[in-house]
């Protein structure tokens, strides 16, 4: 699932609500995992509909077991576009097995964000469960805005289940506070033509090295690579999240400065002083007009792309292809992670029946491969649930994609993320960043200064020491 773009102004407000602004910045100065949670066999399949409502009596966070849990008969979750609508087919098949009435809101991102926000902010009104993008659990966590789901997750015992690296991303001061959904492997998504047209042999494309002398071959109207103004901190983060570096040390000092980082913006200016780029607004008309014209050669994204590219461009079926991000040298890691969401439940709601219902619709629909699978094929959201893997559908050769198995490159892309701390300052990164990759590629500034300067912004705004 797509990532909001701009997290730092609903952040400001939040915090400024609640009359934390300059000391929320320092909670949670790191996201531990907690601990590794069960064996990862029991309450995984979630075909019973009932493998979640084992968890504690009192709607609390401990887990403690109850023979017959209390349950009541209707939940309401709220959701953004094609999540919401996948949920909702979800909860069509779990009302079928159980006799329920689950029902999910949708609602635009924008709508979600502002409802949810005030929702949690003035204590009332939100729902018995909701959608939660990956950074905003650890600011809801933060503030106590959201159950802690620890003692739950842990007794359903699908830790294992779940790729490692999605844990961090739900987790804050060592608990765990949304079930993990959907996730963002990465690859390079390419235009066959544009491709063979130049002679360039995806197959050869190891480095980013490489991917910039292949570049180099394409027609002087013909670009490469994108570097799409105002997403720049959401592709520093996969590159840098591709390296295995971290905005913030285990200590709670801003790392944007570091070797990781000016790494990844020296590959971006190499890109752009090799004259292998275009800055297009995503999502823009004139961004999917170029790739439907071919000026515009290769998309680095995430599997969710898959969705879009489908919806929007059916004209250019047959004529993509996806290769696995370059590595940052020789034999390095190819593999990364965009954008992500996780479900989880408002801790306003205090019904424990409520709670309940709407923990075990929750694990249902997160842990049952076949549902994960249809929200795959139908909707393009990418499982973080490993035993889902093992269908047939990661081996379907895929005509849009001149019959590749690209859920298969996808799968194992998803077992080799590296994990990334989100905090409650994961948005002030996210601003600096952004601004100080635009000054570079402005010709302001060169890679390693505007590291330093997007550093230094985080840590005045937060109150941390540069490491």
């Amino acid at each position: 699932m797509t990532e909001s773009s701009d997290p730092t102004t609903r952040r400001r407000q939040l915090l400024r609500t609640l009359g934390l602004m300059g000391t929320a910045g320092l909670a949670g100065c790191s996201v531990n995992t907690g601990g590794d949670g069960g064996d990862g066999g029991s309450g995984g399949d979630g075909g019973d509909g009932s493998s979640g409502g084992d968890g504690d009596s009192d709607g609390g966070s401990d887990g403690g077991s109850t023979s017959t849990p209390q349950m009541a008969n209707a939940a309401t979750g709220w959701g953004w576009n094609i999540a919401a609508r996948s949920l909702q087919d979800a909860a069509d098949m779990y009302n079928e097995e159980n006799g329920t009435e689950i029902s999910i809101e949708e609602l635009g991102s924008d709508s979600w964000e502002q409802r949810f926000q005030t929702a949690v902010t003035s204590g009332s009104g939100a729902p018995d469960f909701s959608v939660v993008q990956n950074y905003d659990v650890t600011s809801y966590g933060s503030i106590d805005g959201l159950k802690d789901l620890t003692g739950r997750i842990e007794e359903a015992g699908i830790v294992e289940d779940i790729v490692e690296g999605k844990w961090q991303t739900v987790s804050y001061d060592g608990n765990y506070y949304a079930i993990p959904w959907d996730i963002g492997p990465t690859g390079v998504f390419y235009k066959r033509d544009v491709y063979e047209n130049a002679g360039i042999n995806p197959d050869d494309i190891e480095t980013w090295d490489d991917f910039i002398e292949a570049g180099q071959q394409l027609p002087d109207d013909v670009a490469m690579f994108n570097l799409p103004p105002q997403e720049m901190a959401q592709l520093w983060r996969m590159l840098i999240r591709q390296r295995g570096g971290q905005a913030f040390t285990d200590d709670g000092a801003v790392a944007v400065a570091s070797e990781d980082s000016i790494a990844v913006a020296q590959i971006l200016q190499d890109m752009s002083d090799a004259g292998i780029t275009t800055r297009i607004e995503l999502w823009s008309g004139g961004w999917f007009t170029s790739f439907a014209e071919g000026t515009l050669a290769s998309l680095p994204s995430a599997a969710w792309m898959d969705g879009t590219l489908r919806a929007e461009l059916p004209d250019t079926a047959g004529n993509w292809g996806v290769y696995k991000l370059p590595a940052f040298e020789e034999g390095g890691n190819r593999a990364s992670n965009r954008g992500g969401s996780n479900m989880a439940i408002p801790a306003q709601i205090e019904d424990e029946g409520t709670v309940n219902r709407a923990f075990d619709y929750c694990l249902y629909a997160m842990t049952t491969p076949e549902v994960q699978n249809m929200m795959l094929e139908e909707y393009g959201l990418f499982p973080s649930l490993t035993t889902a893997y093992d269908a047939d559908i990661y081996e379907e050769e895929l005509d849009f994609y001149g019959g590749q198995a690209i859920f298969s490159l996808f799968a194992e892309v998803a077992e080799q993320i590296e994990p990334y701390n989100y905090t409650t300052d994961t948005p002030e990164v996210q601003d600096a960043v952004e601004t100080e990759l635009g000054n570079m590629l402005d010709g302001d500034k060169g890679p390693e200064q505007a590291m330093q300067d997007a550093a230094q912004t985080v840590a005045d705004r937060t109150d941390r020491d540069l490491a």
